[in-house]
């Protein structure tokens, strides 16, 4: 039997869900769908490594792979360090028998456990859940709302000072190197130490013919050069510094790269105290958060604190994520985002906040090259033509390749901090060296699969989306690069395959692609950006948040190869921050319209799946209540006293059962709705002052990763009525 397939995750989705689903359910069964739901948060996930919960990411991962599949996938969190650490305490503090991080493991035994918890960190749902490429734009309502109601993109200020800052050599995009294999094998990487010993890295690597498998390095002592100059530039010009990496997704190298920037912040606290941390299990690539939380233990914490303080003091000015609380930019490696942080910076003018909570030019610091010159694109194009204004402005879609993995760089186990000096060598299975890169002890080496069968299917999307919006497709590919240099070899066979006549499809190099999409968009024209899978979450939110104002309000459909959907809800960069409130204010902010966009596909798709016309008719519904919400704008409110995510939650229920009562398609269910309908518009002060007269004070949901459900569903259905009426349908 076909099921939509609704699944719990983490922060203020996972709260909003507690509001939402039980409105979803109610509607659903009215027309006969089946709704499930299995919980994929990071909680979860700890909790399956250690046969405490089922687990119901692999069984997704499965399901993906079929023509059954149905998905809708809400944001989750991409574990950094802290985060995990943050839940397995929180996990162990409600009972559950999950043993420590290990942070350097030494016994069979705690090998054994590191294995397990980094199945768990960073990017792990997406590549298993992504079994096909990704089409995600701005549906026409949003795009719509945003021209009447057009959020503000401040302009740079006269002379700005903001810039990016990167190596441009020495790093992971200058020393790639890149593959396409002729035949199944098995490759294996070692490490030959100058000393004669070889190590084996990673063995039994399965890899397919036409696969292109890449290998780079980031060379660690051109990185901290790097680092002193660009902490000497941000104090030189007296702008905030700002350090922007993807410790999430990039679970291996940025978290390494990020402990990188913090000792090169207080080399002078890690020259003298640096022994005393490392004794202590303090370490830089947890964030300067975690060491100073980590001081109280040790008998000099206090000297160490007082050195930190005075550092901070004397270096550059930092930029803060929250000057309130003291929360640095060099505090914990998720906190700062690249792809939520620098369209953030764009939009308010090229300016972050300091230590008081003023606003300043920022030296954004992006170590590694490959695309940092995609903002700095940007920055140049906003400082010469202004802000981009959203009432006028076009739109940049995205179609992106990350089905089966494709370049997950970084977020797997090919990645690798090297212990010694030597060679890393990517061997056949017959011996042939495929790769090979001289290395210095604490170089960051990785390395990265992507298959053909994705490329293929990625280059048809493409077409596909030009031709039905009739938009020019852009390939963002460097020829110069290796990586990219055999993925235009496969663009250029694969598009011979399909008619391209009357379309215009080119392949620009990213920095190219991105002044070609922004002349275009300030001419109010729609560009599709083709591109991979790090460019497809950089772009996913840095052309909506200057279009839309927020990534959280796109339509995100990944068609999987083997034809089943999956349907995500949009980006949880600001997820954090929104269940701080809620916690303090009994407030969330969050906004689900990327949820709405997703069901409509969802119940699409299984109307298709199941032979359930009625499912087609509440997707009709959905879509026209779901323009009727913005109209009407219904969106969480941005204080206290307005309506918040359950209150959206509740018009949105009111538009969508008046949509179903009126319509003629399925006339059993519109006599079904019509009672729903007139009851929820009859009580609708009531509801909505029953939603907002719980805001206010403190709320308790049991649990920051894995909340009490009774607890939580509580906070999240405050509305006695709503839910009466509800229960009663």
């Amino acid at each position: 039997m076909s099921s939509i397939i609704y699944t719990h995750t983490d922060e203020a989705p996972l709260l909003a869900t507690y509001s939402f689903l039980p409105i979803v359910e109610a509607f659903a069964a009215k027309a006969g769908v089946a709704i499930e739901t299995r919980d994929i948060s990071v909680a979860a996930r700890i909790l399956a490594q250690f046969g405490l919960a089922d687990d119901a990411l692999a069984e997704l991962g499965a399901l993906a792979k079929t023509p059954e599949a149905n998905i809708i996938k809400l944001p989750n969190i991409s574990a950094s360090i802290p985060q995990l650490k943050a839940a397995i305490k929180e996990l162990q503090a409600q009972g559950f028998d999950v043993p420590d991080y290990p942070e350097s493991p030494k016994t069979e035994e705690e090998k054994e456990i590191r294995a397990k918890y980094d199945k768990v960190k960073g990017s792990a749902v997406n590549p298993v859940l992504r079994e096909g490429n990704s089409d995600r734009r701005a549906p026409a309502s949003v795009k719509n709302y945003a021209k009447t109601h057009p959020h503000r993109n401040k302009p740079f200020g006269e002379g700005s000072k903001t810039d990016v800052a990167t190596m441009g050599d020495h790093d992971f995009a200058s020393n790639e190197k890149s593959v396409t294999l002729a035949a199944d094998d098995t490759l294996s990487i070692v490490l030959e130490k100058a000393d004669g010993e070889t190590v084996v890295l990673k063995d039994g690597l399965k890899v397919l013919a036409g696969e292109i498998v890449d290998a780079t390095k980031m060379e660690v002592a051109h990185l901290h050069a790097f680092l002193r100059n660009a902490i000497a530039k941000a104090k030189a010009e007296d702008v905030l510094f700002s350090v922007h990496l993807k410790a999430t997704m990039m679970k291996v190298s940025d978290p390494i790269i990020f402990g990188h920037v913090v000792k090169a912040f207080f080399a002078d606290v890690f020259a003298k105290y640096g022994d005393d941390l490392a004794a202590a299990g303090l370490s830089a690539n947890d964030g300067l958060g975690a060491i100073l939380s980590g001081l109280d233990a040790l008998p000099n914490g206090a000297e160490i604190k007082a050195a930190f303080d005075a550092a901070l003091a004397e270096g550059p000015r930092v930029s803060y994520v929250n000057s309130d609380k003291g929360i640095t930019n060099l505090h914990v490696p998720s906190d700062v985002i690249i792809d939520a942080s620098i369209p953030a910076l764009i939009r308010n003018g090229g300016k972050l906040w300091g230590a008081d909570g003023g606003e300043d030019d920022t030296l954004a610091v992006i170590p590694d090259s490959s695309y940092a010159g995609v903002y700095k694109t940007v920055f140049d194009d906003v400082k010469a033509h202004g802000p981009l204004d959203p009432a006028t402005i076009g739109s940049v879609s995205n179609v992106g390749l990350m089905a089966q993995a494709a370049e997950e760089y970084g977020s797997h186990d090919k990645t690798f901090e090297i212990p010694a000096a030597g060679t890393v060598r990517v061997l056949a299975s017959n011996g042939d060296v495929l790769i090979e890169h001289d290395v210095e002890a604490g170089d960051i080496w990785r390395a990265c699969q992507t298959k053909d069968v994705p490329i293929q299917d990625w280059v048809k999307l493409a077409v596909n989306r030009a031709r039905a919006s009739q938009t020019p497709a852009v390939f963002w590919l460097n020829e110069s690069r290796a990586h990219d240099a055999e993925l235009i070899k496969k663009v250029r066979t694969y598009l011979a395959d399909h008619d391209t006549d009357g379309l215009e499809i080119e392949i620009l190099s990213p920095d190219e692609a991105t002044a070609y999409s922004l002349e275009r968009m300030r001419r109010g024209l729609d560009t599709i950006s083709v591109t991979g899978n790090v460019l497809r979450d950089y772009n996913t939110d840095l052309f909506p948040i200057l279009e839309v104002g927020t990534s959280a309000k796109m339509l995100s459909i990944v068609p999987l190869i083997a034809g089943g959907g999956l349907f995500e809800t949009g980006a949880g960069g600001s997820a954090p921050k929104h269940v701080q409130q809620l916690v303090e204010e009994n407030y969330l902010r969050w906004d689900s319209l990327g949820e709405f966009f997703a069901l409509v596909p969802a119940l699409e798709k299984y109307a298709e799946q199941a032979g359930a016309p009625a499912a087609t008719v509440l997707a009709d519904a959905l879509d026209r209540a779901t323009g009727t919400f913005l109209n009407e704008d219904r969106s969480p409110g941005r204080k206290l006293g307005t309506t918040d995510n359950r209150g959206s939650h509740f018009y949105l229920a009111l538009y969508w059962a008046e949509e179903l009562a009126t319509q003629t398609e399925d006339a059993e269910l519109a006599a079904a709705f019509k009672p729903l309908a007139e009851k929820l518009r009859a009580n609708e002060d009531k509801i909505a002052e029953e939603l907002i007269a719980v805001q206010g004070k403190p709320a308790d949901i049991g649990g920051y990763y894995r909340p009490d459900a009774e607890k939580t569903s509580a906070v999240m259905r405050p509305s006695a009525t709503l839910n009466e009426t509800l229960a009663g349908f």
